[in-house]
């Protein structure tokens, strides 16, 4: 007799203890989802904002420094112009014509002008001294990375494709519900339209946390019995999955927002910031630095010129611009990057 008592009694207490754990399993999985959702709104939106801020920055300092831009390009051609008259017009020594020709392929390696093609043993010395200073160590470091890309390869592409599924089975959920075919009153059609907009938008983007947040909005999401074992295992097994994908869209954010600022732009609108938070216009700064880079072509202009016009020797020439070497020679090269980026566009 207290065999077959016990028997019942286990039975009855194992239901609600499992109904249980799955409720607690069900409320974590629900509190960590819509905290995701609201994570991944509020990064979107910081994303968006930042390029959108990158954008206007970028129109904004290209509005204002544009003739100096143009003025610019126009100096770089004539340059370019002078050393092929110098080159075609002027007879020179075998050393002195190296010597020249070192000259005008440094200004383009430094990017005080823009790179032509320019055959010569010079051009290859130069390759030759970059790939020994530091190119190798780079390989070295790329090649480490790749193999460890190649390592995660298998369990991305696993990972996207149960991503990609998961985005299309919610996208079709969506679909066939808000469909303006669907329905036949205007009003409702003309509802259904705008949402499915935003569905087909977030399905474009690949967009999970959004698709979530309109199926949580419009209410038409699974429903479930509470007291029904299944459907509670169904449903966690669901959040969990909805979750994993949602961790990995709010990384992806964080990473986009990251690449962002390490653009030239995002670095110009991160230290715009900053300034303003000084009371520092960093725009007129920027115009300002923009125009020190023009002057500095103008006097690279004029000395290549005068050279040219045989109003300067050749080792006056070979010993560089007077006016250049009082200037400091981290900010020459800040100059000099910041012309190549410029003409190169």
């Amino acid at each position: 007799m207290p065999r077959t008592n016990s028997s019942p009694s286990h039975s009855t207490r194992v239901t609600p203890l499992a109904l249980s754990e799955l409720h607690l399993r069900l409320g974590f999985l629900e509190k960590e989802h819509k905290s995701l959702l609201k994570k991944i709104k509020r990064k979107r939106t910081e994303v968006k904002n930042f390029v959108e801020q990158m954008r206007s920055f970028a129109t904004e300092i290209f509005h204002q420094a544009s003739p100096s831009f143009q003025k610019m390009a126009e100096l770089d051609d004539n340059i370019h112009t002078l050393f092929d008259e110098i080159f075609t017009t002027r007879k020179f020594g075998k050393q002195t014509l190296k010597n020249i020709e070192a000259v005008y392929l440094n200004l383009q390696m430094t990017g005080i002008i823009s790179r032509k093609q320019f055959n010569t043993e010079l051009e290859e010395l130069f390759k030759s001294s970059a790939t020994e200073e530091g190119f190798s160590e780079e390989t070295a470091e790329d090649r480490h990375q790749h193999w460890q890309t190649q390592e995660s390869v298998e369990s991305t592409s696993v990972a996207r494709t149960e991503e990609s599924r998961k985005i299309r089975q919610t996208f079709l959920k969506l679909a066939e519900i808000f469909h303006p075919d669907k329905v036949k009153d205007s009003e409702t059609q003309r509802y259904y339209t705008e949402i499915m907009k935003e569905i087909n938008k977030a399905y474009q983007e690949g967009d999970l946390a959004r698709l979530l947040e309109i199926e949580r909005i419009q209410e038409v999401g699974e429903i479930i019995d509470n007291n029904n074992e299944d459907d509670l295992t169904r449903k966690c097994r669901t959040l969990e999955q909805q979750n994993k994908i949602l961790i990995n869209q709010y990384e992806n954010f964080k990473r986009e927002l990251r690449l962002a600022k390490n653009t030239p732009e995002g670095a110009m609108v991160s230290d715009s910031r900053q300034a303003a938070k000084k009371g520092i216009d960093s725009m007129a700064i920027m115009v300002e630095t923009i125009e020190s880079q023009l002057d500095v072509v103008y006097q690279i202009w004029d000395f290549v010129k005068d050279f040219k016009e045989q109003k300067i020797t050749i080792k006056e020439f070979l010993a560089g611009p007077v006016s250049l070497h009082s200037l400091d020679e981290e900010i020459m090269e800040d100059i000099l990057e910041e012309m190549l980026s410029e003409l190169s566009r």
